[in-house]
């Protein structure tokens, strides 16, 4: 119940920002945030995580909406190095970044939300 987008070209920087968004929450939640983002990433990850349910549907069989987002990363890809000119026959370096987007979907036990105070180690002794 997983999909990875490598090599997608919007600086990981920007994606990550998306991506701490949707942390921990359910599957149809994050796709209803992602939709109402106004984000040029919140599609790009919006599709990863679209196609994370299709796959949990289709290979395991389980229901997409019963799911949560276990796992987000948004890796570093190559850079894409490009040149512009400058005054005084310079040339200025420009790094055009890429990222690698892999989502883990699974069921919600162990999937910490927000700032919960029932974290495991947590329990008081009685």
């Amino acid at each position: 119940m997983k999909a990875i987008a490598r090599y997608v070209r919007i600086a990981p920087r920007k994606a990550r920002l998306v991506a701490d968004e949707i942390r921990g929450k359910s599957y149809l939640e994050a796709i209803t945030l992602l939709q109402y983002t106004n984000k040029r990433a919140a599609q790009i990850v919006g599709d990863v995580i679209q196609s994370a349910g299709a796959n949990a549907e289709h290979n395991d069989g389980l229901d997409a909406d019963d799911l949560f987002i276990r796992e987000i990363r948004v890796d570093e890809g190559p850079t894409i190095k490009r040149y512009r000119a400058r005054a005084m026959g310079r040339a200025t370096e420009i790094k055009k970044r890429t990222s690698h987007i892999s989502v883990k979907l699974g069921d919600p036990a162990g999937v910490l939300v927000g700032n919960s105070t029932d974290t495991p180690g947590n329990e008081e002794e009685e």
